[in-house]
């Protein structure tokens, strides 16, 4: 009956888009595709089988009778879709290889550690290891062939390395919900030259808060504390002790106990893409390219409030 109806695997990935992002809008960027062209992908499929899928103007979005037998059908089909194209990577190169990664993301390791445990059960052959990029400098040990992949928001153009984004997320302002900041709806500059900003131990010339917030307005906050554990720094924050600018998705698990309060950084908010940089003769490793997909997909089930970046 689906071959009748002309369900393609185009149309169960377009709705498990939908389902995960909430919206047509971030639906369409995740499959790259413009929302008009997303929209008429929908109103067609509808159209063969004679019913809505979801319901408009929903937000989150909500899903018909049929558009849940879909998703269904989504669940069981694109799992095995995925397994089939990492064993034709594998089979198209080979099993074997090493990939030793390093991240400059203190936040990452919520979505980092799912990514490798999915990714070695694919992948057994491979010989992995990671390790903090903090304490040395991963991108120019990546060009010398002492890593095979770096996870950094912070790209440097350095020959023979390329930048794979694999998503855009806002980076939000920690507040003690008792904080006078908290009763405004997003953060200005001058906002914190009174603030003690809890940072992690990491250069402030690297650092979004710096680089593209304060900095750009020659402001400065009272004072900066550099705190390891994004825990420690958000115990600190909830106590009035300080401030700090964190990733929306390390903030969600937070909000939602509403141990903390967040606000903008700005009035359009201060956005940052996260990278995975390899080497050019390595990106189309077989083994390379599916640590990427996975690392994208796993990102997207697992982490609140991120966006998908346009892949190059």
């Amino acid at each position: 009956m689906a071959a009748n109806l002309g369900l393609e695997l185009r149309h169960l990935k377009t709705l498990h888009a939908l389902r995960q992002t909430g919206s047509l809008i971030e639906a369409s960027s995740q499959l790259h595709l413009t929302q008009s062209a997303l929209s008429h992908q929908l109103k067609e499929l509808e159209g063969r089988i004679g019913m809505e899928l979801f319901i408009r103007k929903t937000r989150p979005v909500r899903f018909t009778s049929a558009g849940l037998r879909l998703l269904k059908l989504a669940d069981e089909v694109l799992p095995q879709f995925r397994l089939a194209e990492q064993d034709l990577f594998r089979l198209a190169g080979g099993e074997s290889g090493r990939l030793n990664i390093a991240i400059e993301c203190h936040s990452c390791y919520q979505w980092l550690m799912p990514t490798i445990d999915h990714y070695r059960e694919r992948w057994p052959e491979v010989e992995m290891d990671f390790a903090s990029g903090f304490n040395f400098a991963p991108l120019p040990a990546l060009s010398r062939g002492e890593l095979d992949l770096v996870v950094t928001s912070d790209p440097i153009d350095i020959p023979g390395v390329t930048y794979q984004p694999l998503f855009r997320y806002e980076m939000l302002l920690a507040l003690s919900k008792r904080h006078p900041l908290a009763n405004y709806s997003f953060i200005e500059p001058e906002h914190l030259n009174d603030q003690n900003l809890l940072i992690y131990p990491i250069e402030q010339s690297r650092l979004d808060i710096f680089k593209r917030f304060l900095d750009p307005s020659d402001i400065e906050p009272a004072g900066v504390r550099n705190v390891e554990l994004t825990l420690m720094m958000l115990q600190l924050v909830a106590s009035q002790r300080g401030v700090c600018a964190l990733p929306n998705w390390a903030l969600a698990e937070y909000l939602e106990k509403d141990q903390v309060t967040a606000r903008p950084l700005g009035e359009k908010g201060l956005w940052s893409t996260l990278y995975a940089a390899v080497r050019e003769e390595q990106q189309e490793q077989p083994y390379i390219k599916d640590f990427l997909i996975t690392a994208r997909a796993t990102c997207f089930d697992t982490l609140t409030g991120i966006q998908p970046a346009r892949i190059k």
